[in-house]
């Protein structure tokens, strides 16, 4: 089903439009510039679109790597729109906790756990 607000846009850019929204879990709208669109098109149409790996398996995968990176704030992003996006409820985000405190320290799982305690908060 595609979303009439990208409708005139070029067919990659609105698949990216629309898998963005999807995996973000808000209203998107076309942007400018390279970066933008190397986002969009490639990295939204393409990639999270691509077969093989639920979208679940992608957000984890990411997930790991954000925390292991100290990326709070895309991680921000991503732990509500997995709760959002029905993903991942407060068991397996608390699992989570426990197993990246073991890989990526327990700072960076300390900072996850906040954030996943206030979305799980947030969520009821």
């Amino acid at each position: 089903m595609s979303d009439e607000r990208f409708a005139r846009l070029p067919e990659t850019r609105r698949r990216g439009l629309e898998k963005m929204e999807q995996v973000y879990g808000f209203t998107m709208s076309d942007g400018d510039g390279d970066f933008f669109g190397y986002t969009a098109d490639h990295l939204f149409a393409d990639i999270w679109n691509r077969p093989g790996l639920s979208d679940r398996d992608r957000r984890l995968l990411l997930i790991g790597l954000l925390a292991g990176q100290g990326a709070h704030d895309v991680l921000t992003i991503q732990i509500p729109a997995a709760v959002a996006a029905g993903e991942l409820d407060a068991d397996a985000l608390r699992e989570i906790v426990i197993f990246l405190c073991h890989y990526a320290g327990w700072p960076v799982g300390a900072r996850l756990n906040s954030l996943v305690e206030e979305t799980i908060a947030k969520s009821r």
